[in-house]
């Protein structure tokens, strides 16, 4: 069987996924790339469910290799993803706070310091229907430099090294989504500037002592 460990990682992560509710109406899709191929979910089996010998095994430009199943309608995304970045996972997710920001703004601003492990500011790609190449295009548009995008109307998607990293960064982006939601809701939150971003930045190399330590 093909990406063994790849698979299995795949379903660990959909567990996680389902478990912290980041995926909602059985929405949500996880891939796990190996060199030029990747292991993904695969449609029509809630993530809670899914078997490693379930999830399919693509090539990311000459499509499926191995799988008794299909792959997920939102695999477009995936591949896109893997073709325009270094990411070694990709996690696409339906929290209710990254439907509600990408149905309403053209861009997540970072109002918390974490933002910072994204990339800043969040872009919403413009909304195209799932599944679709135009849709996958789109993302490419607001992955730019960045370790998460939202999708209109839809949800959000992360990347990371690998299916932890990806995973933790599209849970980041559903809590920034709702902090965003909640300090909106007592005024017009503050924005960090791109250059207090790049001091978050550089604070993260140091230890808890920092550079100012004498």
């Amino acid at each position: 069987m093909l990406l063994e460990q790849q698979r299995r990682d795949v379903c660990l992560t959909a567990r996680r996924l389902a478990d912290s509710g980041l995926a909602r109406h059985d929405g949500g899709s996880v891939s796990v790339r190996s060199g030029s191929l990747i292991a993904v979910t695969p449609a029509g089996v809630p993530l809670e469910k899914v078997e490693p010998a379930d999830c399919p095994v693509l090539s990311i430009e000459a499509g499926v290799l191995e799988g008794r199943r299909e792959p997920a309608a939102e695999t477009t995304l995936h591949t896109a993803a893997y073709r325009s970045t270094d990411a070694g996972a990709v996690v696409q997710a339906y929290g209710d706070h990254a439907a509600v920001v990408s149905a309403a703004l053209a861009e997540l601003p970072p109002i918390h310091h974490s933002a910072a492990r994204l990339g800043g500011a969040v872009p919403v790609a413009d909304y195209a229907t799932y599944g679709t190449g135009q849709l996958a295009d789109h993302l490419v548009k607001a992955l730019k430099g960045k370790r998460a995008a939202l999708l209109a109307n839809h949800g959000g998607l992360a990347v990371g090294a690998g299916p932890d990293d990806a995973f933790e960064h599209a849970r980041l982006l559903e809590w920034l989504c709702g902090v965003y939601v909640r300090a909106r809701s007592l005024g017009q939150p503050r924005v960090l500037s791109e250059d207090e971003l790049t001091e978050v930045r550089a604070r993260g190399a140091y230890a808890w002592a920092g550079p100012d330590i004498l």
